[in-house]
């Protein structure tokens, strides 16, 4: 199993990344955390290897006073050269803290723009139009007016490769016949594979599978039997084997699990040391 994976062809990318939506709070209405804590886990993952960091502008704690693209800035600013920094767009932070989808193609130069803005750069590596929420994907919308929108700035080359977020087949189709969609970030873990449809097809393609909330995001429990019992025949948690699972699910199979621990996020990056046997793949459902 390759631990790299070469974006849209180009950008090559360690295939177990960092994702910062815990870093300013553990949920989006919780209190902040420690930003400098924040800052410290971002620079230690950077030496523990990682080079792609999945982040958003909507990242903040529930009173915004910690946002996740500033902590990135602060941290690693300037980046290093092979560091990929993925965001997306779509979702508004409402008064209340609350996301809402944006449907206004229009609102999406602001977006990426704010992004650009907090990040420090010129050009964004990865941005993704998310539509919807953790529910399933809203079925039947077009996303083609939106995704149009966000090609036209990567023509601009503010830009540089296009996503899609909590999509079906569907929306992958309307979107890939306007322009090239490297990756796609959807809902999938060691035992909630309801998306593998949509992971085949990211594979047939060469397109990255980068679910979101890899080790469950705290909504669902990963420590199946079948995830345990492998866990115990390596020495390592059930998280640890989660994403071993995930990332030899496929190819193109990607993880970002997301952490404000320096011990977690230790214990993340040790996954990618363990290597399956045909015995471990068997007993994983893999083979």
């Amino acid at each position: 199993m390759s631990n790299d994976f070469r974006l849209g062809g180009d950008l090559p990318i360690g295939r177990l990344g960092f994702g910062a939506m815990r870093l300013p709070t553990n949920s989006f209405h919780g209190p902040a955390r420690d930003p400098e804590t924040g800052r410290a886990v971002l620079r230690r993952a950077v030496e523990l290897g990682v080079n792609h960091i999945d982040t958003a502008a909507f990242y903040t704690s529930g009173d915004g006073s910690v946002r996740a693209n500033d902590l990135i800035r602060e941290a690693l600013h300037p980046y290093p050269d092979d560091l990929v920094i993925a965001t997306k767009v779509g979702p508004l932070r409402t008064p209340d803290g609350g996301l809402e989808a944006t449907t206004d193609p229009g609102a999406l130069r602001a977006l990426v723009e704010e992004n650009l803005d907090t990040l420090g750069v010129d050009r964004l590596d990865l941005v993704y139009l998310r539509i919807g929420g953790i529910a399933p994907p809203p079925h039947g919308e077009s996303v083609a007016a939106r995704f149009e929108a966000l090609a036209a700035l990567r023509e601009e080359g503010l830009i540089r490769h296009l996503g899609l977020s909590h999509v079906d087949a569907g929306h992958l189709a309307e979107a890939r016949a306007i322009a090239p969609v490297t990756a796609v970030q959807n809902h999938f873990h060691a035992d909630g594979r309801d998306d593998t449809e949509m992971q085949a097809r990211c594979e047939e393609y060469g397109i990255a599978y980068v679910p979101y909330f890899p080790l469950g995001g705290g909504l669902s429990d990963i420590g199946g039997d079948r995830v345990a019992k492998v866990a115990d025949r390596h020495g390592a948690t059930v998280a640890q084997m989660a994403l071993a699972r995930l990332l030899a699910s496929s190819p193109v199979a990607l993880a970002i699990p997301g952490t404000g621990s320096p011990a977690h996020l230790e214990e993340n990056m040790a996954a990618a040391s363990i290597t399956l046997t045909d015995e471990d793949l068997a007993d994983l459902r893999l083979r």
